[in-house]
């Protein structure tokens, strides 16, 4: 199809801002409230009008190569955190924009032909646009994961050489290996003589979990400091106890407070009250 015979080209140059207009009023409609409470109309005109624009020039220069503008429309889309499911419904009312527009006084058989040619043409755009959001999300998704990773197991100093790790939440053998990782370049990076790990936040203590924490234990003995189990509960105990595990290795202590306080004492130092 040329473009001097292409009439989806005629009919979105003619037809533009009404077309639009509707698609940015669906777009609304669709979206939950959620997400549209905090989005402005402008920024739901400006995606549609950005996808129209793809669409525009697809048709006046099919000849061009559009992936590079389908993939900045759906990173844009995946910031804003439109869903798959939003996406395919948007872009479904579209058609149905432009079909009942384009087929008033049309007949049956001119409404299947014009159906049947503008599957042909948008079919591909719509395919690239939901390819290159999958490539999006994931690669947001692996950014995002990376960063709570990094988040995941902190190693603080409190005071000269004695650092804490706090955990929170379940450990897994992935997470395992960066807590271990962190441990070993904080130890060296803050000088520290005492780590303490705090396991206030982990929900539940098993065999894995305590064989990670003793592995983490050792690998700090290796490069010349102590550490500390902190934060065991009672029912942490309790299940430490039934499970058989041996943590007899490892110096415990059932607070963060008492952990420092040991900790000091195993550096000389210890918290004195200042008299009035």
């Amino acid at each position: 199809m040329t473009q001097v015979s292409n009439p989806f080209l005629r009919f979105i140059e003619m037809n533009r801002d009404e077309l639009l207009d509707k698609w940015t009023e669906k777009m609304k409609e669709l979206d939950n409230e959620r997400v549209s409470s905090v989005i402005s109309d402008q920024v739901y005109y400006n995606i549609c009008n950005d996808f129209i624009v793809i669409l525009h020039q697809k048709f006046r220069r099919p000849e061009d190569d559009l992936i590079s503008k389908i993939n900045e429309f759906s990173i844009k889309i995946v910031q804003l955190g439109w869903s798959l499911k939003l996406i395919l419904a948007g872009l479904s009312e579209l058609n149905k924009i432009i079909f009942e527009m384009m087929t008033v006084d049309k007949t049956e058989e001119e409404k299947m032909s014009l159906v049947w040619e503008f599957d042909k043409l948008i079919s591909p755009i719509t395919s690239e646009v939901l390819h290159q959001y999958a490539s999006s999300w994931e690669r947001t998704v692996s950014l995002q994961k990376i960063a709570l990773q990094e988040l995941s197991a902190p190693l603080i100093p409190v005071f000269d050489n004695i650092t804490v790790m706090p955990l929170v939440g379940t450990i897994d053998t992935e997470r395992a290996k960066s807590i271990m990782e962190n441990l070993l370049q904080g130890v060296v990076k803050h000088r520290a003589e005492v780590v303490l790990i705090d396991i206030t936040g982990v929900p539940v203590v098993d065999t894995m979990v305590a064989h990670h924490i003793i592995q983490a234990s050792e690998a700090v003995r290796l490069v010349g400091a102590k550490c500390l189990l902190v934060g065991i509960r009672p029912e942490i105990a309790q299940t430490i106890v039934n499970l058989g595990i041996d943590l007899s290795q490892l110096t415990t202590k059932n607070s963060l407070q008492k952990g420092i306080e040991y900790a000091l004492e195993m550096t000389d130092r210890q918290i004195v009250r200042l008299e009035e």
